[in-house]
């Protein structure tokens, strides 16, 4: 698909938005513990297969994961691979930890894995700079580049129909303050 910017510009207004977004209150958002257990499909964020992994997702997040249709995302896919070249292969736990990642990666159905297309990205690129823009945080640190990967996946689950579940509460609270078309179901994890 080709990339129109005129029609993202049109879609996304970025001259309108102005000011600093402010995280809304816990009442005025989406919480795990009032969805259904049967219901609209998943699209799983990055927090999810970490949390999972290490115990730490609440019993409600399981529910979901259990009785509602999962899709998956070729960017999550690559924050999760990325462990295999940044981890140290001599530190005692690599090993273990590659090992669970493998399994995980190995587990995602092929026909539920998507791919941002072009138009996709492009779009992202004008959503994260407005994210990082209206969130008044310090450049250079990174905030930038991960709010590309967030904003692809908010785009991915919104052009199916699906809901971003994460525990990523701010960046996603403020996506859906900016693009209030896209459904996301947020959590906190668990404290161990």
């Amino acid at each position: 698909m080709r990339f129109d910017l005129s029609e993202t510009l049109r879609l996304l207004k970025p001259q309108k938005h102005v000011g600093t977004l402010e995280r809304r209150l816990d009442e005025d958002l989406s919480w795990v513990a009032d969805e259904p257990a049967i219901g609209g499909p998943l699209f799983l964020d990055t927090s999810v297969y970490l949390d999972v992994l290490q115990g730490r997702s609440p019993i409600e997040v399981d529910a979901l994961l259990r009785y509602r249709l999962c899709h998956h995302s070729a960017i999550c896919l690559s924050e999760l691979t990325h462990a295999f070249g940044r981890l140290d292969p001599k530190h005692a736990t690599t090993k273990a930890v590659l090992e669970t990642i493998a399994e995980t990666v190995d587990d995602i159905p092929e026909h539920r894995l998507h791919a941002p297309d072009a138009a996709m990205w492009g779009q992202a690129g004008v959503l994260a700079g407005l994210l990082f823009r209206l969130s008044n945080l310090p450049k250079r640190e990174g905030h930038e580049r991960r709010f590309v990967n967030d904003a692809l996946v908010f785009l991915q689950a919104r052009q199916l129909g699906a809901s971003v579940l994460t525990g990523n509460v701010r960046d996603f609270d403020f996506l859906s303050q900016i693009m209030p078309t896209g459904r996301v179901i947020l959590y906190r994890v668990m404290s161990l």
